[in-house]
């Protein structure tokens, strides 16, 4: 069930098994949100995407940090996190609210991105994903 693949609210440290997913930028300019705090385990100050020492970054704002990407731009990042994630199932992957903060996306934009990631047993998500991925699930079953 998801509740027991929902992502904390407020990671301050990783188990040994743990990947800390973040929203990042092209340039992997990391300095704030939750790309900030993945400095401290591992995110390479450079590099936008990908696994980074215990982190894995989701570019979802430019290069220059000037504007949010598109949501299919985004999705094709995010597919490319799930495709990791699946050939790595012995780690476990804790998904930030990814592109709902400084980029500036709503949760029932970025959310549907990861419909395929609730199936994956490694991937945790946010509450938030959670409820608009149930609610949408819902609806068409209605």
């Amino acid at each position: 069930m998801y509740m027991d693949r929902t992502t904390p609210n407020n990671i301050i440290s990783l188990e040994p098994n743990q990947i800390f997913v973040f929203g990042s930028n092209i340039s992997g300019r990391h300095g704030k949100g939750a790309a900030k705090t993945a400095m401290s385990w591992g995110a390479k100050y450079g590099q936008g995407e990908g696994i980074q020492g215990r982190t894995y970054g989701i570019p979802t704002v430019n290069a220059s940090i000037s504007n949010k990407l598109t949501i299919e731009k985004i999705k094709v990042y995010v597919d490319r996190f799930i495709q990791y994630a699946k050939q790595h199932p012995e780690n476990i992957f804790l998904v930030t609210e990814i592109g709902c903060g400084l980029a500036g996306h709503s949760h029932k934009d970025i959310s549907p991105l990861f419909q395929e990631a609730a199936t994956i047993e490694n991937i945790f998500l946010p509450t938030k994903f959670w409820h608009k991925l149930l609610a949408n699930q819902s609806r068409r079953f209605k």
